[in-house]
């Protein structure tokens, strides 16, 4: 997707470690108009594929997952990572690692939400080792829940993500893929796409 990709060459900043931060339009402060734009990108290649539920991680994947919700016409459901008061029975629940926090967290959603007659789309702003992915896809197999897709705002193809949801046989789309990180810039896998073409 050009204009995330544009938005990331624009704003993005290539951190120590192989960290890209985009937290004045993904994660941090949300840029609505971009966030309509990936909804209804990811709406486009997902339609027609019977999806009942759009899952996703608390609180960077929300912005994305609801856009894309709007467009397909579906709830939208996202895994807690704190314990909440009025959530505490009948829960189905993963524990996630965090690289960029250097933590784990238990992520949990309610089982009222997700069934054996949902066909799933999960949703998440990054893919990078593929830990939160992962939890979620553990959550809709206790549920019994069919994954039909996993969408990413922005791939970093160079870590374990990708070949984490290719080994599950999960259809993967991602609207910006991250090849390297070279001298402090974002090389996308469509730049060098492009150089061959040349």
């Amino acid at each position: 997707m050009k204009l995330l990709e544009d938005r990331i060459k624009r704003d993005g900043k290539v951190l120590e470690g192989n960290v890209l931060k985009v937290d004045n339009f993904l994660n941090h402060q949300v840029d609505p108009d971009l966030m309509f734009e990936m909804g209804e990108e990811f709406a486009r290649l997902f339609r027609g594929e019977g999806i009942t539920k759009i899952l996703t991680v608390e609180s960077f994947g929300i912005a994305p997952a609801i856009l894309t919700g709007l467009q397909l016409h579906v709830p939208v459901v996202f895994a807690r990572k704190h314990k909440s008061l009025t959530l505490v029975n009948d829960m189905y629940t993963s524990t996630v690692y965090s690289y960029t926090k250097k933590v784990s967290n238990e992520i949990a959603i309610s089982k009222k939400f997700l069934a054996d007659t949902d066909k799933v789309l999960i949703i998440d702003d990054f893919l990078a080792n593929g830990q939160a992915v992962a939890g979620l896809i553990d959550i809709c197999e206790q549920a019994g829940a069919v994954i039909d897709g996993v969408g990413i705002a922005i791939e970093k193809t160079f870590q374990r993500g990708h070949e984490l949801i290719a080994e599950k046989q999960i259809r993967l789309e991602s609207l910006a893929k991250i090849t390297a990180f070279k001298d402090g810039k974002v090389v996308f896998e469509s730049d060098q796409e492009a150089n061959n073409a040349d």
